[in-house]
């Protein structure tokens, strides 16, 4: 699927020590006050962890992520301010109640609402079953730019 996935040398410490609540907390945040920044704050994020084993918990860290996605120093610091605010970590742990509702238990988890009934899928191998529901042909993990919908 090219995503280049290189897991951190000290995986367990990684996902059971040092977590992501942090950056949970900060991709709330922006959510929160810059939305159209979400997926390329999130996406900086991830890379930072799986792709080239950079710690996402530390503040500077995550500034650093926030700002490769193209926010500013001022946006971002803002944001980090505010992680611990009781308005952030209320919205995230009802985020978390949401996906929880659903049945969700790992991640990634897409959740479709389609003519009144809602579809939770677990795994990135369930594209296919998606743009099946949505109506559309499935065209591979990498499909040709020009001809991409999903």
């Amino acid at each position: 699927m090219q995503v280049p996935i290189q897991f951190p040398k000290d995986f367990l410490s990684v996902i059971l020590d040092k977590g992501s609540l942090s950056a949970m907390r900060f991709l709330t945040a922006v959510n929160l006050e810059h939305p159209k920044m979400l997926e390329k704050v999130s996406r900086e994020l991830w890379m930072r962890v799986w792709s080239r084993d950079e710690d996402i918990t530390e503040p500077q860290s995550i500034l650093a992520a926030a700002e490769k996605a193209g926010m500013s120093t001022e946006q971002a610091r803002g944001l980090l301010e505010k992680i611990a605010t009781p308005q952030v970590k209320n919205q995230l742990k009802e985020t978390t109640d949401k996906a929880c509702k659903y049945g969700a238990f790992g991640l990634p988890v897409t959740v479709a609402h389609l003519d009144g009934q809602t579809h939770m899928l677990f795994g990135s191998d369930r594209m296919e079953l998606l743009a099946h529901l949505l109506g559309e042909k499935w065209m591979g993990p990498v499909p040709p730019a020009a001809a991409a919908r999903l």
